[in-house]
């Protein structure tokens, strides 16, 4: 991801106009990056779109570590599902 140059301010003018950067995050749904001595110090974003943000990691994360069990399968690291359900149901002790 790359930012919009026109969304990268100091952060003693969102210090200023806390309430307008506040509602251009809301409208846009871009990130502001808040520079101290010129250089980038935080990232602000609406709650919304950090939301979206976090699910879309947690999807990528479970999508990673289904592509990781399918290949351990492959190399005969794993077990056939039947006999997985079967460990698990003897583990919590859920009836057949």
């Amino acid at each position: 991801m790359s930012f919009n140059l026109r969304n990268i301010h100091p952060l003693s003018d969102f210090q200023r106009s806390a309430k307008t950067f506040l509602n251009t995050l809301k409208d846009t749904q871009s990130p502001i990056v808040l520079t101290v001595n010129g250089k980038a110090a935080v990232v602000v974003q609406d709650a919304e779109s950090y939301q979206r943000l976090l699910e879309r990691i947690e999807l990528l994360e479970s999508l990673a570590r289904i592509r990781k069990s399918i290949d351990e399968f492959e190399q005969g690291q794993g077990i056939p599902l039947d006999e997985a359900f079967q460990q698990l149901r003897q583990k919590y002790d859920i009836p057949d």
